[in-house]
């Protein structure tokens, strides 16, 4: 592994104690040291059989160094595990999530796959684009920043077919160091009406389901992939998404949260930029720079089709399971 990759994962771990308001480093005992001795000899054994993999027979050599980048990067899997809260108020003290903190991984300011073994032996894709956040800020130069976009947001027309018909733009709500984020569609005719994200019957389920979850509204970040409404509530085109990419990549960079959970189809094409369903990517966590990605169904659709409330609680309770969260019996979100 490289230097620069333990520095980067060293920051990122002194971030996520710093968020959580602790003051001191939690001190290893010996078992803890013993795996993580036995987990750094497994990556250097992988990392060194993988720099100069054997060529295959009629296999070119750019096939063989795309097939080396994927064993490095398939090596990197989640060692440490930190003591932190799931909200960013300082009157909100207790530890209630230990969170995983992957490991360092490659630098990449593309999209990549990954292929990761099922239980049934199955591949399954693994999305991610794996360039770590850059530098923190503090809590008023968030504030500060996401203000400034926020105006930015209000003077953009660059959809001319949204802007001449919007009411108000939604940016997005909630505590600029939250560690997750809920990351939505586009607004629909009440969001239009307010300038909130998630408000209506949908945004009254996503309350139910954060409950659920063991989560609060006021902990968590919450934002759309596009700012405006689209006429009659239409599909968000590819050309929409990029005109609003550099608002919500610049709010994800600001914040840099742990988590985020793209609710919906559009959202993981503005996250992800991916075209696979829903169904194909849920059930397993991909990645966005230093956040791990979860992928499940939006609650507008949720109203549609009650069925689909049984998969997307299986997807908050591996999010449950990462920030340590008791899970309860399946609750009762009609």
């Amino acid at each position: 592994m490289h230097l620069d990759q333990w520095k980067t994962a060293g920051e990122q771990l002194l971030r996520h104690w710093n968020r959580s308001g602790l003051g001191f480093i939690p001190a290893s005992n010996a078992q803890d040291v013993a795996a993580a001795k036995d987990w750094l000899e497994l990556q250097e054994a992988q990392f060194f059989s993988a720099t100069e993999p054997p060529t295959a027979l009629g296999e070119t050599a750019d096939a063989a160094q795309e097939r080396t980048e994927g064993l490095r990067l398939a090596s990197a899997t989640p060692s440490t595990q930190a003591s932190a809260i799931v909200g960013p108020s300082a009157e909100r003290q207790e530890p209630i999530a230990a969170s995983a903190v992957a490991s360092p991984v490659a630098a990449s300011g593309s999209a990549s796959v990954v292929s990761r073994g099922s239980a049934n032996g199955a591949e399954l894709p693994v999305l991610g684009t794996f360039q770590p956040w850059g530098a923190a800020l503090d809590l008023p130069s968030r504030t500060a920043q996401l203000a400034q976009w926020n105006q930015q947001v209000n003077a953009c027309r660059k959809c001319e077919e949204i802007a001449c018909r919007r009411q108000r733009t939604v940016f997005g709500a909630g505590p600029s160091n939250s560690r997750i984020v809920m990351f939505g569609e586009a607004p629909e005719a009440e969001e239009d009406r307010k300038g909130e994200s998630f408000v209506g019957p949908a945004g009254q389920l996503l309350d139910k389901i954060l409950i659920a979850s063991g989560l609060k509204r006021e902990e968590v970040y919450i934002l759309n992939a596009l700012k405006c409404r689209p006429p009659n509530s239409r599909t968000p085109m590819d050309t929409e998404i990029e005109n609003c990419r550099p608002f919500f990549e610049s709010q994800l960079e600001i914040i840099q949260p742990d988590y985020i959970v793209c609710w919906g189809s559009i959202a993981v094409r503005a996250v992800l930029k991916s075209t696979e369903s829903i169904g194909r990517l849920r059930g397993r966590f991909h990645a966005y720079r230093g956040a791990k990605v979860l992928v499940t169904y939006p609650p507008s659709y949720l109203l549609r089709n009650v069925d689909a409330k049984r998969l997307t609680w299986e997807d908050m309770k591996m999010l449950m399971r990462e920030l340590g969260i008791p899970i309860a019996a399946k609750p009762g979100t009609k």
